[in-house]
């Protein structure tokens, strides 16, 4: 029997025609490959192929409990994959193409892989806007499941070379476009309740909501008892070094990541800007945790915007438990 994580020479290919040709190649023949998108780079795979989904979580070390998202090219090739009501076809349709997952229940006749959803009765969807990951639903005219291309549990990646940091060997190929652009992952809303932060933030949904009241209604990191979407565990996104929050000056033995006027010896945004901040957390995250210090330090940054996104990743990668 063939090992689920079979040593693979991982080739990196810029974004093109060539590359995502042989990326689509990849995925017609059940192989996940990592492809950028807006937010993080995506592991991704035909999300009705079973096989190929297996190896998205045999490649990442990801527990089968933890469902996936799958990306759609439109709203209509979402709604032959789930139902919506009033609330999310009014979200689809103001945030989509973009940073937004809806949780919706999913079709008897939908056709995904039961392992996508973990054994749940619905499924995380959305129609990314980035040009890699919307050429590669185009040539494979496939909905296609893609978590973040990292190590289960490790730092997000946000440059082809965070991909290869901890997947070199594991994937065949990384279609590089460079850095990405939000930086933290989706927005993840179910009924109307915010499961997982994310560059849209919960005043751009109460503008768009029936009942923008539920837009509130985020799940902490501590609190998270149940997976029910991607990107709850309590710990997550986390560097292999331990991590201490708010942070105004570094002990000798941490590498302090700054914002604003703390300095450090790296920061998220010198202005204080919480859009530079959140594109540059995981790129932070992982030089701080290849640097000689010890520990990582964070410097506090505000709660508010999309700065909610950013201190829930910093929480989650902070936990051990």
């Amino acid at each position: 029997m063939t090992a689920p994580n079979r040593p693979y020479e991982t080739r990196t290919f810029p974004y093109g025609t060539a590359a995502i040709a042989e990326a689509a190649r990849l995925i017609a023949m059940g192989e996940p490959v990592a492809v950028s998108t807006e937010t993080v780079y995506g592991l991704a795979a035909d999300a009705t192929d079973s096989a190929a989904v297996a190896r998205i979580y045999a490649a990442k070390g990801r527990p089968s409990f933890n469902p996936l998202i799958v990306h759609v090219p439109d709203l209509a090739a979402a709604e032959r994959i789930a139902v919506f009501d009033e609330s999310s076809r009014a979200l689809a349709k103001a945030f989509w193409p973009g940073p937004l997952t809806l949780v919706l229940p999913l079709r008897p006749d939908a056709g995904i892989a039961a392992l996508v959803t973990a054994g749940l009765d619905t499924i995380a969807l959305r129609v990314p806007a980035h040009r890699a990951m919307r050429a590669l639903l185009a040539a494979t005219g496939k909905p296609l499941a893609a978590p973040s291309a990292n190590a289960s549990n490790r730092i997000s990646p946000t440059r082809a070379e965070h991909v290869l940091a901890s997947l070199d060997g594991r994937i065949a190929l990384v279609v590089d476009d460079g850095p990405t652009k939000a930086g933290v992952e989706s927005t993840i809303v179910k009924d109307g309740a915010i499961l997982r932060p994310g560059p849209i933030t919960a005043s751009e949904l109460r503008a768009v909501l029936p009942d923008g009241s539920r837009a509130d209604s985020a799940l902490p990191a501590s609190e998270t008892a149940q997976v029910t979407a991607p990107g709850q565990l309590a710990s997550h996104y986390a560097p292999i070094k331990t991590v201490r929050l708010n942070a105004r000056q570094a002990e000798p033995d941490e590498w302090l990541i700054g914002f604003g006027a703390i300095a450090g010896d790296d920061t998220l945004s010198s202005s204080g800007n919480l859009v530079e901040a959140a594109a540059r957390l995981f790129d932070a995250l992982h030089q701080a945790d290849s640097s000689p210090k010890a520990r990582i330090a964070v410097a506090p940054v505000p709660r508010s915007g999309v700065g909610v996104a950013i201190n829930d990743r910093l929480a989650r990668a902070a936990h051990r438990g």
